[in-house]
């Protein structure tokens, strides 16, 4: 099996995302729009062949991510003795493929628990409606920002994409983006995606503004399996309350159809995964790796 690798192409997007649809599980990592945004970041490439689309990453390390198409309807002993010289691992494997791995594989492959990738899965009505003792804290936050400021709720759309980059670089002059590595990478997949949006398909997202100033917003896609993800969601500091309110306000305002969002990873960090748990997930697509 011969595969060419070749850059993330906004031109194969709708033949993609046919692919991953027939997905059994989909993952956050594998949504067009991740891949097109974060490609440079991580080097990605990918590769077409048959009924499969290969990823590869050579940024920080080089691998192999689990291949999108039909998983059912693949012989995967072939396949991957294949794949075997382009990579030591296979990483961000969605659980429902390591299942049909574990089943048609050698008993010799060894998976990994990659605990930092799983993404969280929550009730768009929960986090909506905010009802009961567990969701107590966030209900008073996003109460305060209502009573404390008069605010505009809107729809995100590409009026508005110049707003979102003046204050996504306000909001990385907050952070020192400069000097942290992650936050410089994701200002940089943020301003790739903002200035392609009325191209790339799916894309949805909200906006919260005080006196005509962009002071929240988040940047989210429908994915196939009717799952709504929620790739970025920014606030400014100065406003209490703009992060908790624009997450309830935009699943709120959310055209009906999804049931679920996804909110990605933690990436092992501790700070961002209390954060995740705090909203009380219901479910995770959890992932794992597969050393060749």
């Amino acid at each position: 099996m011969q595969l060419t690798f070749e850059p993330i192409r906004m031109e194969q997007q709708d033949d993609y995302r046919f692919k991953l649809a027939q997905c059994r599980q989909i993952a956050s990592d594998y949504s067009f729009t991740n891949l097109f945004g974060w490609g440079p970041e991580y080097g990605l490439e990918w590769a077409w062949h048959d009924d499969l689309v290969w990823i590869r990453q050579a940024i920080p390390f080089p691998a192999l991510w689990a291949p999108v198409g039909d998983w059912e309807a693949v012989n995967w002993p072939s396949r991957i003795s294949a794949v075997t010289a382009l990579a030591d691992r296979v990483i961000r494997i969605p659980e429902a493929l390591r299942h049909i791995w574990q089943k048609t594989l050698s008993d010799g492959c060894q998976f990994l628990d990659s605990r930092g990738q799983w993404d969280y899965l929550y009730r768009i009505e929960d986090l909506a409606q905010l009802k009961g003792n567990r969701f107590h804290k966030k209900k008073n936050l996003v109460n305060q920002f209502k009573k404390s400021y008069s605010f505009d709720y809107l729809a995100f759309g590409p009026e508005m994409v110049s707003q979102a980059l003046a204050m996504q670089e306000d909001w990385c002059t907050w952070r020192d983006c400069e000097s942290h590595e992650t936050l410089a990478a994701e200002n940089n997949a943020i301003a790739r995606i903002l200035d392609q949006w009325r191209h790339l398909t799916g894309l949805t997202g909200g906006a919260l503004r005080v006196d005509d100033i962009l002071v929240a917003y988040t940047i989210a896609e429908r994915m196939p399996d009717q799952t709504v993800v929620i790739h970025f969601e920014k606030g400014n500091p100065a406003f209490k309350g703009s992060y908790q309110a624009i997450n309830q306000l935009f699943l709120e305002n959310l055209t009906p159809g999804a049931g679920l969002v996804n909110r990605e990873q933690d990436l092992d960090n501790d700070g961002l995964r209390k954060a995740k748990l705090s909203y009380h997930p219901v479910d995770y697509v959890k992932k794992y790796e597969l050393r060749l």
